[in-house]
């Protein structure tokens, strides 16, 4: 039976023609300048504010975003201690974080990095870090017309196709927040023969962050501290966690479907 729900969720099932037709293109672009890299980048002003995670942002910003999450009565949690919630591995990272930690696994300068994701709060001015580390930053309105792009805008779903199916094929997959897309994506990889997906540690990440910042790690031993730390996350046969009478606390079948790999 999970044999027969992997053969439906990852090779049955498809994106209309019009999604798969873009979404080769996309794919054929970036792999003829070489090896690319998928950002799934949950840093989008609707994530923030209803998950409360303001680090990094300005005064202005938290505002903004915590009149956002009060305006949706259907949203029930209200007051929410971001700094805590960060700490805790329950935030995205930010766009500096995600920089540094790029630079701290030591990726080539030059590769490509594609940006799947929405518009990112803060726009320019967070993304400047990756920017000046990273100078082959891409997204789908980049490399598209605008004409390719129209019949897909007012559609947020079909948007996040695209960006899907490029995340799949990567060379590398690093999602900075393990959302629905981020689990899917990782196992739909896994089934492809266990393509390279770097599953980021969000609480002991942030704590060499923070650990670095204050200057009680060198930077020598930071990236040391992050290799090392993630090293065995990298999407590689891993046994599934099963709890037959708590499904819900068992690990995620679509993110690893051990049982049809094997």
């Amino acid at each position: 039976m999970q044999k027969l729900r992997c053969k439906v969720n990852f090779e049955a099932l498809k994106f209309t023609p019009r999604i798969e037709e873009l979404g080769k293109k996309l794919v054929n672009f970036l792999r003829s300048k070489g090896p690319f890299m998928v950002l799934h980048m949950r840093y989008e002003m609707d994530m923030l504010a209803f998950s409360g995670c303001t680090h990094g942002c300005t005064h202005e910003e938290s505002e903004e975003l915590t009149k956002m999450r009060y305006a949706y009565p259907w949203w029930k949690e209200k007051v929410i201690d971001s700094e805590q919630k960060r700490l805790d591995g329950f935030c995205p990272l930010t766009p500096e974080e995600t920089a540094l930690v790029l630079n701290a696994f030591g990726f080539d300068k030059e590769i490509q990095i594609y940006i799947a994701a929405g518009e990112i709060y803060g726009g320019d001015r967070r993304m400047a870090p990756l920017y000046a580390s990273y100078p082959n930053v891409v997204r789908k309105e980049t490399i598209l017309s605008a004409a390719e792009l129209r019949p897909f805008q007012n559609h947020s779903s079909q948007m996040a196709a695209l960006d899907y199916l490029i995340s799949v094929e990567s060379d590398i997959f690093v999602p900075t927040y393990d959302g629905n897309m981020a689990k899917v994506v990782e196992g739909h990889r896994r089934f492809l023969g266990y393509k390279q997906t770097i599953l980021l540690d969000r609480r002991k990440t942030v704590q060499l962050i923070d650990d670095y910042h204050k200057g009680s790690l060198k930077w020598d031993d930071f990236s040391l501290a992050i290799k090392e730390h993630h090293s065995q996350r990298r999407g590689t046969p891993m046994k599934r966690t099963v709890i037959p009478d708590r499904p819900k606390e068992e690990d995620y079948f679509y993110a690893n479907p051990e049982e049809c790999l094997s």
